[in-house]
């Protein structure tokens, strides 16, 4: 959504002087930033089962504590809905600063939170800070108290344009640690290293190779979860597949750098769940495996699918029902497609969010680099509903579905109209 107020938008503001602006919404809330222990987490994938898990280890660990990001948000327990965003918009700065959507919020929001979260006592807050958060200044007035970076694909180039702006506007985060800050960086991504030699923070890494800060390997990763040694302890999860393993080095790293008690945080991990629509799953009462997960860009879609063929019975087929978003960058298309056809069984191409583009042009782009002997291996079914009853028909004892691209949206965009659609509802529906 655009932030707008009679023609002015917001978004087209130069730098300066959003700065100044950001430094006045700032003051107009009484620097709620400067009495709060602020988390960032960034990177393309893995921010927010990262800031989840944070935040419900500080809950159950007794600290007051705040969750920011693309999902849903959350204030000491409570569970922040539109109203409170809304309330007092008589307000011209909220008319000009309020858009209620996106990972990182605008500055009256983000403000409006981080003092609320002050007033109940909150001492901690887990934050997704996206690429387009940073670029746009929206965090530019607060200070971390750590930033943590997770891994960087292809993702958002319809606004960055290319890899390397891409990494840049991510930097942003650490460039703006100061030194009693830490900064926590995946060193198996071929930027984790990178992202941190600007950075005035305590520098530490983490990953699953060898000369990490916090060292990471797995001992056992199938259907009933992960068993991993970090650092020379033991840790289990339910979480599934590879890339949670990275997720949980990086929340247990954070813990250790927080200063938590690193034996109830073994503890709260070995039952903790994933957050909605990251890898949710469940079993059919024919023995279907149903996993949906919001993996819209292609490196996503890489490791849910990679993760599946790991976990699924020897002669277990995969069925992948999704699509690619409309009115953005249309060059990971193609990829995806690629990718749907070569680590699945049954590959159903449909739509996800159309928005104003034709969801037949869509899926015309995720063919468009495919052999004819691929093309044939492909169903395409362009109404969603219809590709998941499809997908629970072929599937068979042993079978996994995986629905992908939504996660845990509870919608549809089709030519600007948001119609309730929930990709775990329709699956349920379609097995009843």
């Amino acid at each position: 959504m655009k932030n707008t107020f009679k023609g002015f938008n917001y978004e087209k503001v130069p730098l300066p002087i959003r700065r100044f602006l950001n430094s006045c919404i700032s003051f107009r809330f009484s620097y709620p930033y400067k009495k709060l222990k602020i988390i960032g987490v960034t990177g393309t994938s893995g921010k927010t089962t990262t800031t989840t898990l944070l935040y419900r280890i500080a809950i159950e660990l007794g600290h007051k504590a705040g969750l920011i990001g693309t999902v849903e948000n959350f204030i000491a327990g409570e569970k922040i809905t539109a109203d409170f965003y809304k309330k007092g918009l008589g307000s011209i700065w909220e008319k000009i600063f309020f858009s209620s959507t996106g990972t990182t919020p605008e500055v009256w929001e983000l403000n409006k939170l981080l003092s609320k979260m002050t007033s109940v006592g909150c001492e901690y807050v887990f934050m997704e800070v996206s690429s387009h958060g940073l670029e746009e200044k929206r965090v530019s007035r607060l200070k971390f108290t750590g930033a943590i970076f997770t891994n960087l694909s292809h993702d958002h180039l319809d606004f960055h344009k290319n890899m390397e702006n891409y990494f840049q506007s991510k930097r942003k985060l650490f460039t703006m640690l100061s030194d009693d800050s830490f900064a926590l960086a995946n060193s198996d991504s071929e930027y984790g290293n990178k992202i941190l030699q600007d950075t005035n923070a305590r520098r530490y890494t983490y990953g699953f190779t060898m000369n990490e800060n916090f060292h990471g390997a797995v001992q056992k990763l199938d259907f009933n979860g992960l068993e991993l040694s970090f650092n020379q302890t033991e840790v289990k999860s339910k979480l599934l597949g590879q890339f949670n393993s990275y997720n949980l080095l990086s929340v247990w790293s954070a813990c250790k750098l927080l200063g938590f008690d690193m034996k109830k945080v073994q503890g709260i991990l070995q039952n903790i769940t994933p957050p909605t629509g990251r890898f949710d799953h469940f079993m059919s009462p024919t023995g279907i495996l149903v996993v949906i997960d919001y993996a819209h860009k292609p490196d996503a879609l890489l490791n849910v699918l990679n993760t599946i063929r790991e976990i699924k019975e020897k002669d277990g087929k995969i069925i992948s029902v999704f699509g690619c978003g409309g009115d953005r960058d249309p060059s990971k298309r193609p990829k995806m497609g690629r990718i749907g056809v070569a680590l699945s069984d049954i590959p159903i191409f449909t739509s996800d969010n159309p928005r104003s583009e034709d969801p037949n042009k869509i899926i015309a782009d995720m063919i468009a680099e495919l052999y004819p002997a691929d093309i044939q291996k492909v169903k395409l079914i362009t109404d969603r509903r219809e590709a998941i009853k499809e997908a629970v028909r072929l599937a068979n004892r042993g079978d996994v579905i995986l629905c992908a691209g939504k996660g845990h949206e509870d919608y549809q965009e089709i030519k600007g109209v948001k119609n309730h659609f929930n990709d775990m509802e329709e699956l349920k529906r379609a097995f009843q």
